[in-house]
């Protein structure tokens, strides 16, 4: 057991690092592999999936878009996005490490504007400038050696019932660390796609309205405790709360982008 307290232990000191929002963070996985992951999964879901053959909807997506990744910074990538609108009726948008931007055309029926629009991908890319998905891996990577050493000390204390045990730990596991873990990435995401937008000249208030109607289509989800991402609600008042500032930012937008829809 001395050996896996040491092993992690030497794992947290060597991975530590700090969020934009100035949370610590743990990363055990380096920038080069994530983009390669990232664009490993574009690739595959290009193939996979129907791309939107609408001029006016690419057209509209990839001028949001562009607008919003001429504000991240080079470290996080410096090449060329790559924005692909899916034909898909499913209400999302995701952001890969490596630089990729996938809308689905269901999202653009929910989304009343290029405002809203841009609160969704200023959002996604925000999980890529805090390299959320680094986090999450390396978050899963350390909940299964800690998982994987009580296992090891309860058959080697001959441990009546450990089966039930690791069971219970297991869940304890995805209520108290991974739920909670993903929640917080969802909000600081949030945050970063509000001042993301601003940036970019688009209006941060729209993201609220944005929220407001993601309600609307949601329907009746998981208790916030049970859930990956916060209640809708909770959102809006994050941002509500962070409002003033995005809007002393979007005053200073040098451009404000114009993407008819």
């Amino acid at each position: 057991m001395r050996f896996w307290f040491v092993l992690i232990s030497v794992i947290l000191l060597m991975a530590c690092a700090t969020s934009p929002t100035g949370r610590a963070q743990i990363k055990l996985f380096s920038k080069s592999q994530l983009d390669n992951m990232g664009q490993q999964t574009f690739a595959s879901l290009k193939q996979e999936q129907p791309v939107s053959a609408s001029k006016v909807e690419n057209r509209f997506v990839e001028c949001v878009a562009n607008a919003i990744t001429a504000q991240v910074p080079a470290s996080v990538f410096s090449g060329s996005w790559e924005v692909v609108v899916f034909d898909d009726k499913q209400v999302n948008a995701f952001a890969l490490p490596g630089g990729k931007i996938g809308v689905y055309t269901g999202l653009l029926t929910v989304t009343e504007n290029a405002d809203q629009l841009a609160a969704v991908i200023g959002h996604e890319v925000g999980h890529v400038i805090a390299e959320h998905g680094n986090e999450r891996m390396s978050n899963s990577t350390l909940v299964g050696i800690g998982l994987e050493a009580t296992n090891a000390m309860l058959d080697a204390n001959q441990v009546g019932n450990s089966q039930l045990i690791m069971a219970a730990i297991g869940a304890g596991a995805q209520v108290g660390i991974t739920l909670p873990f993903s929640r917080t990435h969802e909000s600081e995401a949030d945050l970063i796609g509000l001042n993301l937008m601003a940036q970019a000249g688009f209006d941060p208030r729209q993201s609220v309205n944005l929220w407001q109607n993601m309600a609307k289509v949601g329907g009746e989800g998981p208790m916030e405790f049970l859930s990956t991402h916060p209640a809708p609600q909770t959102r809006i008042n994050d941002l509500q709360k962070n409002m003033p500032h995005a809007l002393e930012i979007a005053s200073q937008a040098k451009q404000h982008p114009t993407c008819p829809k």
